[in-house]
């Protein structure tokens, strides 16, 4: 079942356009990564879904229903990390997280039971009566996620959740995230870490200049890069004489020795070739120091597809 399908959404700025053509789908259950540089168009697309920002044209479903029929009702199943923290310094936690939960119509004994399971879930319990300009920015962040999980949204929208906090904090925000998907929430995830959107992530989006330029699994978008994988074995010895015999191994595409001390090898990536290398080269008595294989991963895709680092 799809939660969210956007079809051929663009937004312009000025003369700047923001969002170009976008069709994206979501998957009910998914941790949906939505990947791209700055300037890429993600926050824009996360408040055009959202409904912040007014789309001039294209179509959006949310729930099966046309953005803008039943706004609030809409709205009441998503819940919005925002990647700016918004709190309230002057309210404690608990006031914080009762303040958004209220906002979706919960009221008295409900929103209480709401806002403490929110606090819990998040490990604040014991910070209920803190206030936020006391916390470290780890603390807020969590604090922010309670605010917007509070009302139990079926989407929850995480736009860069664990920016500039401790590693602690870091992985108790992912491992939450986790949990909240376990419990049936869908969530769309924007971060500048690739690490953390290999570790969560089941379907990813990379978007560059306003539209997708690539989606899948990590799997898929990895194969859209290359089907070859790059060895290097370093020997003790001369080992030019083991490259025609390499060469015939079923998936070699390329042996080539550098003169000294190692074997560079291009293969498929769909073949596994190391098992009959090694063998051509014990049946030379040929003692290997080390085995160095190449290891493609969302990093190596994003780079080659956008031309720049996440990070840039």
């Amino acid at each position: 079942m799809k939660i969210v399908e956007i079809n051929e959404v663009t937004k312009k700025f000025d003369k700047t356009i923001a969002v170009d053509r976008l069709t994206l789908s979501i998957e009910k259950g998914q941790i949906f990564g939505l990947l791209g540089p700055n300037g890429a168009g993600k926050s824009t697309a996360i408040s055009i879904l959202c409904g912040l920002i007014k789309k001039p044209s294209g179509n959006i479903t949310i729930f099966g229903e046309q953005q803008g029929q039943d706004g609030l009702r809409i709205k009441s199943k998503i819940g919005l990390v925002p990647q700016e923290i918004s709190l309230y310094n002057e309210l404690s936690a608990l006031e914080n997280v009762k303040f958004f939960a209220g906002l979706y119509g919960l009221r008295g004994a409900e929103l209480d039971k709401a806002a403490n399971e929110a606090l819990s879930f998040v490990g604040l319990t014991d910070k209920a009566k803190g206030r936020p300009e006391a916390f470290s920015g780890g603390m807020k962040r969590r604090l922010n996620i309670a605010c917007a999980i509070a009302h139990r949204p079926e989407l929850i929208i995480m736009d860069e959740p664990t920016v500039g906090i401790d590693p602690q904090s870091r992985n108790y925000i992912l491992r939450s995230i986790k949990k909240l998907n376990e419990n049936g929430a869908t969530i769309i995830y924007t971060s500048h870490y690739m690490e953390e959107v290999e570790e969560i992530c089941d379907y990813i989006a990379i978007i560059d200049h306003g539209k997708v330029i690539a989606e899948g699994t990590e799997e898929q978008l990895i194969s859209l890069v290359t089907d070859v994988k790059e060895m290097e074995i370093i020997v003790d010895q001369d080992a030019s004489v083991t490259t025609k015999d390499i060469e015939g191994v079923s998936g070699v595409q390329a042996v080539t020795w550098n003169g000294t001390n190692s074997l560079h090898i291009t293969s498929s990536s769909e073949v596994n070739t190391l098992n009959s290398i090694l063998a051509i080269l014990l049946q030379h008595k040929i003692d290997i120091l080390e085995i160095n294989q190449e290891t493609l991963n969302l990093e190596t895709v994003f780079l080659n597809l956008t031309g720049r680092k996440l990070r840039d």
